[in-house]
């Protein structure tokens, strides 16, 4: 899975608990890759991947979602008839600024199962929720029209 993030990553810009002016229309005009889900201030990229045997379901959180964490993070699905809780394949990471004012990019790879492959490939999700720390983000799958593919 290859994301064109170039515009995304830069130096850290000061920390500030104002409101974004950031959109989530914007984060989806500069990403080229399709959103798996939004929230009201972040975008999820997401796809799945093989490596050596093992399946991972990467994760780019691209918003105002800023965290340091030693301790993982944990990724839920909820969809008809469906939930599946995944944990993260590495338990630190770290958010990363960018040159855009109060926008950061986080990337979790979360390990996942081959036998609930198929089932999340095949279930029509309604909501992803990331839980890492204290922090939980709850994200609405992404519908792109045709149009807009």
């Amino acid at each position: 899975m290859a994301f064109s993030l170039s515009k995304l990553f830069g130096k850290n810009t000061s920390e500030s608990k104002s409101k974004s002016s950031d959109t989530i229309e914007a984060i989806i005009r500069d990403v080229e890759n399709r959103p798996f889900g939004v929230s009201e201030n972040n975008v999820l990229f997401a796809g799945l991947n093989e490596l050596g045997g093992y399946f991972f379901f990467q994760t780019v959180i691209v918003g105002q979602f800023n965290i340091k964490s030693k301790t993982g993070a944990k990724l839920f699905f909820s969809g008809e008839n469906f939930e599946l809780e995944l944990e993260s394949d590495s338990l630190e990471f770290e958010s990363e600024g960018s040159d855009i004012k109060d926008r950061n990019v986080t990337k979790i790879d979360f390990q996942v199962e081959e036998s609930d492959i198929k089932k999340l490939e095949h279930t029509k999700l309604s909501s992803i929720k990331i839980k890492c720390k204290k922090h939980e983000v709850l994200f609405i799958k992404s519908v792109v029209s045709e149009e807009e593919e």
